[in-house]
């Protein structure tokens, strides 16, 4: 297993790996953080996740008060990673979910981007519900899915001037990515559709609908 270990803060720490967008590699981030909170230490506060990365975050001062180390807090859970089990960390195996998200595809954007990509329209929804696409990390904003899987064919620039308000529910796709945006936020990517789930809600057990790991897949309504 090959990684770096950096210091992100004086509480937080990152483990990376080859960076790429791999799933092979995304299941070692979703293995190792699964391990570490099965086997956590003092101290321990959250492991949070990105598609070739994963980063721990302590508190320090019960790191110094609970572990027999009388070097810096960094300095033990340095050594922890180190320790982990890597070749023998249980494989990511939580059960996947697939979420379908219907869209209307009506976007501002999307004749902008069958134009872009030589395409009809009605060829661009085709290729876009016709993936299954992964969700390699969260971020960005509280429930937005970086997702992996999308047809290369349909890669087109963000706009050169961001948009001051995108509202929640709508289907962009920036690069070679495409995503939801969860709430309303200034946003520079093609705007191609838009949805009605609800990815994020403070009021649920469960605030985002989605997980690192899970599927999605999108059905033209």
């Amino acid at each position: 297993m090959i990684y770096k270990i950096h210091p992100l803060s004086e509480s937080a720490i990152t483990v990376y790996f080859e960076q790429k967008v791999s799933e092979e590699i995304n299941n070692q981030v979703l293995s190792a953080k699964k391990w570490i909170e099965e086997n956590p230490f003092a101290g321990l506060l959250e492991v949070v996740p990105a598609i070739a990365s994963f980063t721990v975050f302590y508190d320090l001062l019960e790191v110094k008060r609970h572990c027999e180390f009388s070097g810096l807090a960094f300095d033990f859970v340095k050594a922890y990673l180190e320790n982990m089990p890597w070749q023998n960390l249980p494989n990511f195996n939580r059960e996947v979910e697939r979420v379908e998200i219907p869209v209307r595809y009506n976007g501002p954007d999307l004749e902008l981007v069958a134009a872009h990509c030589q395409k009809s329209v009605e060829q661009i929804v085709e290729m876009h519900t016709a993936a299954v696409y992964r969700v390699f990390m969260m971020g960005f904003l509280p429930g937005f899915a970086y997702l992996g899987g999308m047809n290369k064919a349909l890669a087109t620039p963000r706009k050169a001037e961001p948009r001051l308000r995108v509202k929640a529910g709508s289907v962009g796709i920036a690069g070679e990515q495409t995503g939801v945006y969860p709430l309303d936020s200034p946003g520079g990517w093609q705007i191609i559709g838009e949805t009605d789930l609800k990815l994020f809600d403070p009021n649920e057990t469960e605030l985002s609908l989605l997980k690192a790991g899970d599927e999605v897949v999108f059905r033209a309504v």
